[in-house]
């Protein structure tokens, strides 16, 4: 039987600052599993063209992609696939799974290289760096999305903060936190954790 859309809410958004953190609306209650969850898109209650992810169960909204934002990423896959296409799958804006119940959608993920290119999402095992670029979503990333990456074991994680003009590195994923975190500014240089002889300049990254 077809779903009944009218059910659900319009994808909207806040646009205040302020709002970022709460602003994370669900699209649809839950809490769902991955599987429910692409089960949701199966069924076309969730459409391609939805830009949405599923944290912690709930089918949140995310951000429109602006201006700056799609430039950053855009800068950063032409870096990582300067230097790192070889070594690494680079992948981006693509569900990663998780857990049971979360399947983010990081701006860039850094995958371990593999001759299949993943014909199944990645898991955390998979990741070696992930990405997210902030805009107008730096509390929501910061607060919700690298804690999660810290839980899930990802080794490293990058927040582009470009309200800030800087790169926040996260490292050492210790009880849902990121022990480790250094700000890096124009000027100066970066190392991803599993590739520390190849070198990035902010600058190149924060255009």
């Amino acid at each position: 039987m077809t779903p009944d859309r009218r059910r659900f809410p319009t994808l909207t958004r806040h646009s205040r600052r302020a709002d970022i953190v709460p602003m994370a609306q669900h699209v649809l209650r839950g809490p769902f599993s991955v599987e429910a969850y692409q089960r949701l898109a199966e069924l076309g209650v969730l459409h391609e063209d939805d830009r949405v992810e599923l944290i912690a169960g709930q089918v949140v909204e995310m951000t429109p992609i602006g201006d700056r934002h799609a430039s950053c990423v855009r800068r950063l896959i032409g870096v990582f696939a300067r230097r790192l296409v070889d070594v690494a799958v680079i992948d981006a804006q693509n569900p990663v799974v998780l857990s049971r119940h979360d399947a983010p959608q990081p701006d860039l993920a850094l995958l371990r290289s593999r001759a299949d290119a993943y014909p199944k999402h990645p898991r955390a095992d998979d990741i070696l760096l992930m990405i997210e670029v902030a805009d107008t979503t730096v509390a929501y990333d910061r607060d919700v999305k690298m804690p999660l990456y810290a839980r899930a074991g990802i080794p490293e994680a990058w927040l582009v903060d470009l309200p800030a003009d800087r790169i926040d590195v996260h490292r050492d994923p210790v009880g849902g936190q990121y022990a480790t975190v250094r700000s890096v500014s124009r000027g100066a240089v970066l190392t991803a954790l599993h590739f520390p002889n190849v070198t990035f300049r902010a600058d190149e990254i924060l255009g």
